[in-house]
């Protein structure tokens, strides 16, 4: 447990700060700058340091080529698939349950979740579905770790 909370600590405050920063309305310079600028340049830094390492041999090939095609086809089928089962929810529970969560069962954190809501609010104002997005959320990013692990132990 104790390599655990160093790991889990930058998960832990990007969740709470960035939801913090967003929600609480008074800090509304820190959020553009978080989602915009900030962003940016951290994106920007970690292309150029991976980039920098990465030798091209490595890079430009058929393996790697396959296993971009793989994520993308497993990202897209995994979206289409939680927002299927969101609508089957929905119909199932006689529209008591928005068929916007099922949207943010990937593990992109905590983005996907914020689509949700932002896509929520747009139809109604009054949704506040983000809270409800997480969970399905995190779920997808504890099915990836558990699915990893299965590959790793079946494959090596």
């Amino acid at each position: 447990i104790g390599s655990l909370i160093p790991s889990a600590a930058p998960l832990v405050g990007m969740l709470m700060l960035g939801n913090l920063f967003k929600e609480s309305g008074v800090v509304s310079r820190l959020v553009d700058t978080a989602q915009n600028a900030m962003m940016n340049i951290i994106t920007i830094f970690l292309g150029i340091s991976v980039g920098a390492t990465t030798k091209a041999d490595k890079v430009i090939n058929k393996e790697f080529l396959l296993v971009m095609l793989l994520g993308v086809a497993a990202f897209s089928l995994g979206t289409a698939s939680g927002v299927l089962l969101g609508k089957l929810m929905n119909k199932l529970s006689g529209g008591k349950i928005n068929p916007l969560i099922g949207s943010a069962g990937v593990s992109a954190v905590p983005m996907a979740a914020r689509i949700s809501q932002k896509e929520g609010a747009r139809e109604d104002p009054t949704n506040f579905l983000l809270m409800h997005a997480m969970g399905p959320n995190v779920a997808g990013v504890i099915g990836s770790a558990v699915a990893a692990g299965v590959l790793l132990s079946v494959f090596g």
